[in-house]
């Protein structure tokens, strides 16, 4: 006799075909997002729109017109992507060898060491900057400790300079950059660096073509996030800027409470949110062409 043969199961005709978890049709998985889609539409899109339309008033551009017309208005744009730009590089210079101390440190220490990054972020951003004004002050701290100590002969005007603005700013945006290179630290093997050493290779240069190219994607990924977020900051600058520092943020408030301009505080937010994009882009494109997959 042959090999048994299973007869075929000839489903009737007209019997409906039950869908499979993974034949599901579009509809059930579109369901499945409506709520997130309402959500996004109710409190991101049409906010957006209507900043857009405001700023665009009448279809037209005159608020945009004013912005590049007017010389008071670029050099705050310019100042403000300085400022953004300094916290990004100390932030990066500060947070980077912290990030491969706790990837590579024992439990203990990587324990106490976050803690101490996640502290900020566990206290509000007015509490920190007013921290930071006690400190700065021209009573404060810092200026009584120098005093004491003979290093200075009158207190030194900390605050409500560029320089306290860019203190606070560090302070509050250094555990968004260690986060990223840390996650990105934890994922190289820690026998290359060990076996770079063991063939002779010296620690800079391990640190240069080891170190360095793998843990690229959370640098981009930390200097994107910090500088996106310091060229909208506002208490900060308000608080310990005392005035004489402005940024963007600081000025759209400006026309919004004291001078009711809604169309051209609009036009500086859409350029504010174009300027954000860009450099989410340009961020993208960097980490496709420069860094290893």
């Amino acid at each position: 006799m042959g090999p048994f043969v299973e007869p075929a199961v000839i489903a009737p005709a007209g019997a409906a075909q039950q869908p499979t978890a993974g034949t599901r049709p579009r509809s059930y998985a579109l369901i499945q997002i409506m709520p997130a889609l309402i959500l996004l539409g109710a409190f991101f899109v049409i906010p957006l729109a209507r900043l857009f339309g405001l700023s665009i008033e009448g279809w037209r551009l005159d608020s945009y017109v004013r912005i590049w017309s007017e010389g008071i208005y670029i050099p705050v744009f310019l100042n403000t992507f300085k400022i953004a730009g300094i916290v990004t590089v100390l932030c990066l210079l500060i947070g980077y060898p912290v990030s491969l101390f706790l990837a590579t440190t024992s439990k203990l220490w990587r324990t106490l060491g976050f803690v101490c990054v996640m502290f900020p972020l566990w206290t509000s951003v007015i509490v920190r900057t007013y921290a930071w004004m006690v400190i700065l002050g021209r009573n404060g701290i810092l200026n009584r400790t120098l005093l004491e100590w003979d290093l200075i002969s009158s207190p030194i005007p900390f605050l409500n300079s560029q320089l306290a603005v860019i203190i606070g700013m560090v302070h509050v945006m250094l555990p968004f950059m260690i986060l990223p290179v840390y996650s990105a630290a934890t994922r190289i093997d820690p026998e290359l660096p060990k076996a770079a050493l063991g063939l002779g290779a010296s620690r800079f240069r391990v640190f240069l073509e080891i170190l360095l190219p793998l843990t690229l994607g959370g640098v981009v990924a930390g200097a994107t996030l910090v500088f996106v977020v310091s060229i909208g900051f506002y208490i900060t600058p308000a608080l310990l800027g005392g005035g004489k520092v402005i940024m963007i943020s600081n000025l759209i408030e400006q026309q919004v409470r004291e001078l009711l301009a809604w169309d051209f505080a609009s036009a500086l937010s859409v350029v504010l949110l174009a300027v954000t994009l860009i450099v989410a882009w340009a961020s993208k494109k960097s980490v496709s062409r420069w860094i290893p997959a």
